[in-house]
């Protein structure tokens, strides 16, 4: 067991470790725009493919503290109704308003309004893991870049050699004070 420590403590470990927490970090940062981008490609198919139907905004919730809004949409497909809610994010309108949709012909649940949100709150875990992501690139980038050896790679110019001067008694001092040095009389 004190092995495998003395293993992992070693330099070459520790680098490894930082590269793959940014690699992790990248693609827990790339998820949710790779997520954002399919997204619109279905509520573009969506609006292409999908059967056009009317929907009714049947409730609005509103979580304590007001820190998220929910619309509830009621809407009838092939003799059934079906109720489904969306996220207020950009768009929250009010009961009572009828909104224009296009459902998914195999799954009548899920459509995309004319406001362009689609059923459901979609991409709400990628988001979460895209800020775990930026968070952990944050803490990794910086560890990484302390692990490159950049002087042994790249060597800078020596800087010039500085001699002390000499006092009025002949010594020699070097003095990082701000203020000038006043000799004791």
């Amino acid at each position: 067991m004190s092995r495998v420590i003395m293993l992992l403590r070693r330099p070459v470990w520790a680098t490894v470790g930082c590269v793959l927490l940014v690699v992790a970090g990248g693609a827990l940062l790339w998820l949710p725009m790779h997520t954002q981008s399919a997204l619109d490609d279905w509520k573009t198919e969506l609006r292409a493919r999908g059967v056009p139907a009317r929907a009714v905004v049947h409730d609005r919730v509103t979580k304590r503290g007001g820190t998220s809004t929910t619309m509830y949409l009621r809407y009838e497909m092939a003799g059934r109704t079906y109720e489904q809610e969306i996220g207020c994010f950009e768009v929250c309108r009010p009961a009572g308003d009828v909104v224009p949709i296009w459902v998914n012909r195999a799954d009548p649940s899920d459509f995309v309004t004319d406001f362009d949100a689609l059923s459901g709150h979609r991409g709400r875990i990628q988001g979460v893991l895209g800020a775990a992501g930026f968070v952990i690139l944050v803490v990794a980038v910086p560890l990484t870049l302390s692990r490159i050896p950049f002087r042994r790679w790249l060597p800078g110019r020596a800087a010039p050699r500085r001699t002390g001067a000499t006092s009025r008694d002949g010594v020699g001092f070097t003095s990082r004070s701000k203020h000038k040095r006043v000799g004791r009389q």
